[in-house]
């Protein structure tokens, strides 16, 4: 691939990091979110300060982490605290600007589900569960989620509620007492959606290069709102996508032990 062509998940990751701002405060999740972060710290966000769940507070990997106990993030961190500490002073202080996190399932108001796949008691599949998710997505001032898009994870129906968004929509997630203004943005690999002003049902705003209005309503398992003036997501520019290459290639180097 030249570096002038970029694949779904690479247009993703660079969208994803466009919308983090620099001299934010983020909350990151591991995985997509972690890569997109540290994209945008890495090119037009230098000072970004990421905080991961296990106690590091502006850490700068070198290679993205496996979980939140790689000890690249403590290593690279510029201070390291006690979990309590990051939750009661930092999270729920509001002193967390985004919340950036991902999951295996959605529903239309922006709920999440990272617990079980089928019946809880007799789940097709056991995820990893909630973490620190539930609390970041109440207290953190607005939350960024990112997750690839197919009827899979975009569903009618969760399995399994872990992550409120805006519960059943309208005004359900201000009667619930959250503090946080919820999920304000869900970055695909196909568009990007925002929740409706009035319904917070989750709405396609923005269209990927080459991607249709149909393939995304294919992709969800609900009817899928559009809205009447779809945005264009700007190309990933060569520079950028060289940043992105490289943190990628040397984080897959570390992990193999190659380096």
């Amino acid at each position: 691939m030249s570096e002038f062509e970029y694949s779904n998940d690479e247009l993703m990751a660079v969208e994803a990091a466009r919308w983090l701002r620099d001299g934010d405060v983020c909350f990151v999740g591991i995985g997509l979110p972690s890569t997109a972060a540290n994209l945008a710290r890495l090119t037009h966000a230098p000072n970004l300060v990421l905080i991961y769940e296990s106690g590091t507070i502006g850490t700068k990997p070198y290679v993205l982490p496996l979980s939140i106990g790689d000890g690249e993030l403590a290593e690279t961190a510029a201070s390291v605290v006690s979990v309590p500490e990051i939750f009661a002073y930092w999270l729920q202080g509001g002193r967390i600007d985004v919340g950036f996190l991902g999951a295996a399932q959605i529903d239309r108001y922006g709920n999440l589900n990272t617990t079980v796949i089928g019946d809880y008691d007799k789940p097709r599949t056991r995820l990893p569960g909630a973490g620190g998710a539930p609390e970041i997505a109440a207290s953190a001032k607005e939350v960024l989620l990112i997750l690839k898009q197919d009827t899979r994870t975009f569903v009618d129906r969760l399995d399994f509620l872990t992550t409120p968004g805006y519960l059943t929509g309208g005004e359900s997630r201000a009667r619930s007492g959250a503090k946080g203004a919820g999920p304000t943005r869900v970055i695909t690999d196909l568009g990007v959606l925002e929740p409706d002003p009035h319904t917070k049902e989750l709405t396609l705003v923005q269209l990927h290069p080459g991607i249709e209005v149909e393939r995304v309503r294919a992709a969800t398992g609900w009817q899928l709102s559009v809205a009447k003036d779809l945005r264009k997501t700007p190309v990933p520019t060569a520079e950028t996508l060289n940043v992105l290459r490289d943190l990628k290639a040397r984080t897959a180097a570390a992990h193999s032990g190659a380096t």
